[in-house]
Protein backbone atom coordinates (compact mmCIF):
# COMPACT_ATOMS: atom_id res chain seq x y z
CA UNK A 1 0.00 0.00 0.00
CA UNK A 2 1.37 3.39 -0.99
CA UNK A 3 0.57 5.55 2.04
CA UNK A 4 1.45 8.82 0.23
CA UNK A 5 -1.04 8.17 -2.57
CA UNK A 6 -3.74 6.37 -0.63
CA UNK A 7 -3.69 8.28 2.64
CA UNK A 8 -1.70 11.54 2.67
CA UNK A 9 -2.87 12.99 -0.67
CA UNK A 10 -6.62 12.41 -0.03
CA UNK A 11 -6.23 14.03 3.42
CA UNK A 12 -4.54 17.11 1.93
CA UNK A 13 -7.14 17.38 -0.82
CA UNK A 14 -9.97 17.18 1.70
CA UNK A 15 -8.40 19.92 3.84
CA UNK A 16 -7.89 22.19 0.83
CA UNK A 17 -11.42 21.57 -0.41
CA UNK A 18 -10.29 20.08 -3.73
CA UNK A 19 -12.64 17.91 -5.74
CA UNK A 20 -11.93 15.43 -8.50
CA UNK A 21 -12.78 16.89 -11.92
CA UNK A 22 -14.65 14.57 -14.32
CA UNK A 23 -12.48 13.48 -17.24
CA UNK A 24 -15.10 14.44 -19.86
CA UNK A 25 -15.80 17.92 -18.49
CA UNK A 26 -14.14 19.51 -21.53
CA UNK A 27 -14.01 18.10 -25.06
CA UNK A 28 -11.48 19.08 -27.71
CA UNK A 29 -12.65 19.85 -31.25
CA UNK A 30 -10.75 17.47 -33.61
CA UNK A 31 -10.76 20.12 -36.32
CA UNK A 32 -9.70 23.33 -34.54
CA UNK A 33 -8.44 22.16 -31.15
CA UNK A 34 -11.02 24.35 -29.37
CA UNK A 35 -12.03 23.18 -25.90
CA UNK A 36 -15.80 22.97 -25.44
CA UNK A 37 -17.67 22.47 -22.19
CA UNK A 38 -19.38 19.06 -22.29
CA UNK A 39 -22.82 20.39 -21.31
CA UNK A 40 -22.68 23.06 -24.02
CA UNK A 41 -21.77 20.41 -26.58
CA UNK A 42 -24.61 18.17 -25.44
CA UNK A 43 -27.13 21.02 -25.64
CA UNK A 44 -25.92 21.76 -29.18
CA UNK A 45 -26.58 18.17 -30.30
CA UNK A 46 -22.87 17.25 -30.10
CA UNK A 47 -21.95 19.82 -32.76
CA UNK A 48 -19.00 22.11 -31.94
CA UNK A 49 -20.60 25.62 -31.87
CA UNK A 50 -17.71 27.56 -33.44
CA UNK A 51 -16.43 25.14 -36.09
CA UNK A 52 -19.64 23.23 -36.80
CA UNK A 53 -17.74 19.93 -36.47
CA UNK A 54 -20.17 17.04 -35.95
CA UNK A 55 -19.03 14.85 -33.05
CA UNK A 56 -20.40 11.33 -32.61
CA UNK A 57 -23.88 11.48 -31.09
CA UNK A 58 -25.09 8.77 -28.66
CA UNK A 59 -27.70 6.52 -30.25
CA UNK A 60 -30.38 7.05 -27.59
CA UNK A 61 -29.88 10.82 -27.71
CA UNK A 62 -30.28 10.75 -31.50
CA UNK A 63 -33.59 8.92 -31.24
CA UNK A 64 -34.84 11.34 -28.59
CA UNK A 65 -33.82 14.27 -30.78
CA UNK A 66 -35.48 12.81 -33.88
CA UNK A 67 -38.92 11.91 -32.56
CA UNK A 68 -41.61 14.42 -31.61
CA UNK A 69 -41.21 15.44 -27.98
CA UNK A 70 -38.45 12.87 -27.56
CA UNK A 71 -41.13 10.19 -27.18
CA UNK A 72 -40.83 6.81 -28.86
CA UNK A 73 -41.35 3.10 -28.32
CA UNK A 74 -37.99 1.37 -27.97
CA UNK A 75 -37.79 -1.95 -29.82
CA UNK A 76 -36.63 -4.91 -27.76
CA UNK A 77 -33.19 -6.32 -28.57
CA UNK A 78 -33.67 -9.91 -29.88
CA UNK A 79 -31.95 -12.72 -27.99
CA UNK A 80 -29.16 -14.38 -29.98
CA UNK A 81 -26.19 -16.68 -29.35
CA UNK A 82 -23.41 -14.96 -27.42
CA UNK A 83 -19.80 -15.56 -28.52
CA UNK A 84 -20.71 -18.51 -30.81
CA UNK A 85 -17.06 -19.01 -31.90
CA UNK A 86 -15.58 -18.70 -28.38
CA UNK A 87 -13.27 -16.09 -29.89
CA UNK A 88 -10.26 -14.69 -28.13
CA UNK A 89 -7.50 -12.33 -29.25
CA UNK A 90 -5.72 -10.22 -26.63
CA UNK A 91 -8.97 -10.48 -24.67
CA UNK A 92 -11.99 -12.77 -24.59
CA UNK A 93 -14.84 -11.65 -26.84
CA UNK A 94 -17.25 -12.32 -23.97
CA UNK A 95 -15.30 -9.85 -21.84
CA UNK A 96 -15.35 -7.23 -24.62
CA UNK A 97 -19.12 -7.56 -24.81
CA UNK A 98 -19.41 -7.19 -21.05
CA UNK A 99 -17.23 -4.05 -21.07
CA UNK A 100 -19.23 -2.46 -23.91
CA UNK A 101 -22.53 -3.20 -22.19
CA UNK A 102 -21.28 -1.57 -19.00
CA UNK A 103 -19.98 1.44 -20.92
CA UNK A 104 -23.08 2.05 -23.07
CA UNK A 105 -25.85 0.45 -20.97
CA UNK A 106 -26.99 -1.34 -24.15
CA UNK A 107 -27.22 -5.00 -25.14
CA UNK A 108 -25.53 -4.40 -28.48
CA UNK A 109 -24.79 -1.71 -31.03
CA UNK A 110 -28.28 -1.27 -32.52
CA UNK A 111 -30.95 0.92 -30.92
CA UNK A 112 -34.30 1.13 -32.68
CA UNK A 113 -37.59 2.88 -31.98
CA UNK A 114 -41.03 3.66 -33.36
CA UNK A 115 -42.47 7.15 -33.11
CA UNK A 116 -43.57 10.19 -35.07
CA UNK A 117 -41.61 12.97 -36.74
CA UNK A 118 -43.85 15.99 -37.30
CA UNK A 119 -46.81 13.65 -37.04
CA UNK A 120 -45.48 11.11 -39.56
CA UNK A 121 -45.01 7.63 -38.12
CA UNK A 122 -41.70 5.90 -38.82
CA UNK A 123 -39.19 3.37 -37.51
CA UNK A 124 -35.66 4.63 -36.83
CA UNK A 125 -32.57 2.44 -36.44
CA UNK A 126 -29.34 3.87 -35.00
CA UNK A 127 -25.84 2.43 -34.55
CA UNK A 128 -24.10 3.15 -31.25
CA UNK A 129 -20.46 3.60 -32.25
CA UNK A 130 -19.26 3.36 -28.64
CA UNK A 131 -20.37 -0.29 -28.61
CA UNK A 132 -17.41 -2.02 -30.27
CA UNK A 133 -17.20 0.57 -33.02
CA UNK A 134 -20.80 0.05 -34.08
CA UNK A 135 -19.73 -3.26 -35.62
CA UNK A 136 -22.23 -5.54 -37.33
CA UNK A 137 -22.66 -8.91 -35.64
CA UNK A 138 -25.44 -11.44 -35.17
CA UNK A 139 -27.27 -9.36 -32.53
CA UNK A 140 -27.06 -6.18 -34.62
CA UNK A 141 -28.24 -7.99 -37.76
CA UNK A 142 -31.19 -9.54 -35.94
CA UNK A 143 -32.17 -6.19 -34.42
CA UNK A 144 -32.09 -4.53 -37.86
CA UNK A 145 -34.23 -7.29 -39.37
CA UNK A 146 -36.81 -7.00 -36.57
CA UNK A 147 -36.95 -3.22 -37.08
CA UNK A 148 -37.62 -3.62 -40.80
CA UNK A 149 -40.29 -6.22 -40.08
CA UNK A 150 -41.92 -3.78 -37.64
CA UNK A 151 -41.90 -1.03 -40.30
CA UNK A 152 -43.55 -3.41 -42.79
CA UNK A 153 -46.18 -4.41 -40.20
CA UNK A 154 -46.85 -0.76 -39.32
CA UNK A 155 -46.80 0.22 -43.05
CA UNK A 156 -44.47 3.13 -42.31
CA UNK A 157 -41.05 4.36 -43.56
CA UNK A 158 -37.76 3.31 -41.99
CA UNK A 159 -34.80 5.64 -41.40
CA UNK A 160 -31.33 4.21 -40.79
CA UNK A 161 -28.47 6.06 -39.04
CA UNK A 162 -25.34 3.94 -39.59
CA UNK A 163 -22.10 4.63 -37.69
CA UNK A 164 -19.85 1.62 -37.95
CA UNK A 165 -16.39 0.27 -38.56
CA UNK A 166 -17.92 -2.68 -40.45
CA UNK A 167 -18.41 -6.36 -39.71
CA UNK A 168 -17.50 -7.73 -36.26
CA UNK A 169 -14.36 -9.81 -36.67
CA UNK A 170 -14.97 -11.77 -33.44
CA UNK A 171 -17.96 -13.48 -35.09
CA UNK A 172 -16.24 -14.33 -38.37
CA UNK A 173 -18.46 -15.66 -41.16
CA UNK A 174 -21.52 -15.33 -38.92
CA UNK A 175 -21.00 -11.57 -38.99
CA UNK A 176 -20.58 -11.52 -42.77
CA UNK A 177 -23.86 -13.43 -43.15
CA UNK A 178 -25.67 -10.37 -41.80
CA UNK A 179 -24.87 -8.52 -45.05
CA UNK A 180 -27.17 -10.65 -47.28
CA UNK A 181 -29.74 -11.02 -44.49
CA UNK A 182 -30.15 -7.27 -44.07
CA UNK A 183 -30.12 -6.77 -47.86
CA UNK A 184 -33.07 -9.17 -48.19
CA UNK A 185 -35.12 -7.31 -45.58
CA UNK A 186 -34.36 -3.96 -47.29
CA UNK A 187 -35.83 -5.40 -50.48
CA UNK A 188 -38.88 -6.63 -48.53
CA UNK A 189 -39.53 -3.07 -47.33
CA UNK A 190 -39.23 -1.72 -50.87
CA UNK A 191 -41.54 -4.42 -52.25
CA UNK A 192 -44.09 -3.27 -49.69
CA UNK A 193 -43.86 0.21 -51.27
CA UNK A 194 -42.42 1.83 -48.14
CA UNK A 195 -39.60 4.45 -48.18
CA UNK A 196 -36.16 3.61 -46.84
CA UNK A 197 -33.91 6.58 -46.07
CA UNK A 198 -30.31 6.36 -44.88
CA UNK A 199 -28.66 9.19 -42.94
CA UNK A 200 -24.92 8.49 -43.18
CA UNK A 201 -22.95 9.56 -40.11
CA UNK A 202 -19.26 9.52 -39.20
CA UNK A 203 -17.92 6.93 -39.81
CA UNK A 204 -19.82 4.55 -42.10
CA UNK A 205 -17.39 1.95 -43.38
CA UNK A 206 -16.72 -1.70 -44.20
CA UNK A 207 -19.44 -4.32 -44.51
CA UNK A 208 -22.14 -1.89 -43.35
CA UNK A 209 -21.36 0.33 -46.35
CA UNK A 210 -21.33 -2.77 -48.55
CA UNK A 211 -24.88 -3.66 -47.53
CA UNK A 212 -27.86 -1.78 -46.11
CA UNK A 213 -26.11 1.59 -45.66
CA UNK A 214 -25.96 2.20 -49.43
CA UNK A 215 -29.32 0.70 -50.42
CA UNK A 216 -31.60 3.58 -49.44
CA UNK A 217 -34.16 5.26 -51.68
CA UNK A 218 -32.50 8.49 -50.58
CA UNK A 219 -29.09 9.05 -48.96
CA UNK A 220 -28.48 11.98 -46.66
CA UNK A 221 -25.18 12.54 -44.87
CA UNK A 222 -23.98 14.68 -42.02
CA UNK A 223 -21.25 17.23 -42.84
CA UNK A 224 -17.71 15.85 -42.87
CA UNK A 225 -18.76 12.22 -42.35
CA UNK A 226 -16.29 9.56 -43.51
CA UNK A 227 -18.11 7.16 -45.83
CA UNK A 228 -16.20 4.32 -47.47
CA UNK A 229 -15.57 0.59 -47.68
CA UNK A 230 -11.82 0.57 -47.04
CA UNK A 231 -9.82 3.36 -45.43
CA UNK A 232 -7.69 5.80 -47.41
CA UNK A 233 -4.38 4.42 -46.14
CA UNK A 234 -5.31 0.84 -47.09
CA UNK A 235 -6.36 1.89 -50.60
CA UNK A 236 -3.21 3.95 -51.16
CA UNK A 237 -1.01 1.05 -50.07
CA UNK A 238 -2.90 -1.31 -52.38
CA UNK A 239 -2.95 0.78 -55.56
CA UNK A 240 0.29 2.66 -54.75
CA UNK A 241 -1.23 6.02 -55.70
CA UNK A 242 -2.01 9.20 -53.80
CA UNK A 243 -5.74 9.78 -53.45
CA UNK A 244 -7.53 13.18 -53.50
CA UNK A 245 -7.81 15.00 -50.17
CA UNK A 246 -11.14 14.36 -48.48
CA UNK A 247 -12.32 11.94 -51.18
CA UNK A 248 -14.26 9.84 -48.66
CA UNK A 249 -16.17 12.72 -47.05
CA UNK A 250 -19.87 13.46 -47.44
CA UNK A 251 -19.17 16.59 -49.47
CA UNK A 252 -16.94 14.76 -51.96
CA UNK A 253 -19.49 11.96 -52.34
CA UNK A 254 -22.27 14.51 -52.86
CA UNK A 255 -20.25 16.14 -55.62
CA UNK A 256 -19.73 12.76 -57.31
CA UNK A 257 -23.28 11.46 -56.99
CA UNK A 258 -22.92 8.90 -54.18
CA UNK A 259 -24.93 10.99 -51.71
CA UNK A 260 -28.15 12.89 -52.46
CA UNK A 261 -27.79 15.68 -49.89
CA UNK A 262 -25.60 16.81 -46.99
CA UNK A 263 -27.73 17.95 -44.05
CA UNK A 264 -26.62 19.56 -40.80
CA UNK A 265 -27.65 17.63 -37.69
CA UNK A 266 -29.98 20.37 -36.45
CA UNK A 267 -31.91 20.21 -39.74
CA UNK A 268 -32.25 16.42 -40.03
CA UNK A 269 -35.70 15.98 -38.36
CA UNK A 270 -37.30 18.73 -40.48
CA UNK A 271 -35.64 17.53 -43.68
CA UNK A 272 -36.65 13.92 -43.07
CA UNK A 273 -40.25 14.94 -42.39
CA UNK A 274 -40.47 17.03 -45.56
CA UNK A 275 -38.89 14.39 -47.78
CA UNK A 276 -40.94 11.53 -46.36
CA UNK A 277 -44.18 13.47 -46.76
CA UNK A 278 -43.32 13.92 -50.42
CA UNK A 279 -42.48 10.24 -50.83
CA UNK A 280 -45.62 9.07 -49.00
CA UNK A 281 -47.83 11.76 -50.58
CA UNK A 282 -48.78 13.18 -47.18
CA UNK A 283 -49.62 16.90 -46.79
CA UNK A 284 -46.69 19.03 -45.64
CA UNK A 285 -46.94 21.32 -42.62
CA UNK A 286 -47.47 24.95 -43.64
CA UNK A 287 -45.14 26.18 -40.89
CA UNK A 288 -42.18 24.18 -42.22
CA UNK A 289 -39.56 25.84 -44.34
CA UNK A 290 -40.05 25.02 -48.03
CA UNK A 291 -38.05 22.17 -49.45
CA UNK A 292 -35.74 23.34 -52.22
CA UNK A 293 -36.62 22.38 -55.79
CA UNK A 294 -33.44 20.30 -56.06
CA UNK A 295 -34.18 18.32 -52.87
CA UNK A 296 -37.80 17.81 -53.86
CA UNK A 297 -36.85 16.46 -57.28
CA UNK A 298 -34.36 14.04 -55.69
CA UNK A 299 -36.98 12.78 -53.26
CA UNK A 300 -39.64 12.42 -55.95
CA UNK A 301 -37.34 10.40 -58.21
CA UNK A 302 -36.09 8.13 -55.40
Amino acid sequence: MNWLTNYVRPRINSMLGRRDVPENLWIKCPETGEMVFHKDLEQNKWVIPASGYHMKMPAKARLADLFDGGQFEALVQPKVAQDPLKFRDSKKYADRLKDSRTKTEQEDTIVAGVGTVQGLKLVAVVHEFNFMGGSLGIAAGEAIIKAFERAIAEKCPLVMFPASGGARMQEGILSLMQLPRTTVVVNMLKEAGLPYIVVLTNPTTGGVTASYAMLGDLHMAEPGAEICFAGKRVIEQTIREKLPEGFQTSEYLLEHGMVDMVVKRHDIPDTLARVLKIMTKKPANVDNAKLSIADASRAASA
